[in-house]
């Protein structure tokens, strides 16, 4: 299968650090490099493990406000993460937008990061695109790089 099958967006960036240190940052630093700036994001939950929860908040400069909530699926420490928003914590259902993956592979240059997202419908996908999904989530992927790239 395609990304295209999958219906899947992606962003991929070459990250000069090894992806143990790409990982941790992506983890230690989230609150740091996951809102485009001005936007922040805060982390309301987080437990690192297949079925724990996931809830965060994003806030724009001008008050707007978005949460999202979901569950991991997939937890490979230094390699991937994989979640959901089709469930919210205790594997509550609730309306389904998408599935993020995060691959953190070893590379020449230091680590291939790439972030996805698949969606359940050509709706959602063509919404998240619309939304400008490939502009954001490069622009994220530069302050994830930033951050992991200092010494």
């Amino acid at each position: 299968m395609s990304g295209t099958d999958l219906l899947e967006l992606s962003v991929e960036r070459i990250i000069k650090a090894a992806p143990e240190k790409v990982y941790q940052t992506w983890l230690d630093r989230f609150e740091d490099w996951w809102a485009p700036k001005p936007w922040t994001t805060k982390i309301l939950a987080r437990d690192l493990r297949p079925g724990g929860a996931s809830k965060l908040r994003m806030q724009g400069p001008d008050g707007q406000a978005s949460e999202m909530e979901g569950v991991f699926l997939e937890v490979i420490p230094n390699r991937k993460i994989v979640l959901t928003n089709a469930f919210a914590a205790d594997w509550i259902p609730q309306a389904p937008f998408m599935v993020a993956l995060f691959t953190f592979e070893p590379h020449a240059e230091g680590t291939l990061y790439r972030g996805a997202s698949r969606h359940w419908t050509e709706e959602t996908h063509k919404q998240h695109q619309a939304m400008g999904f490939e502009a954001g989530w490069a622009l994220v992927a530069g302050q994830l790089a930033a951050l992991a790239e200092q010494d």
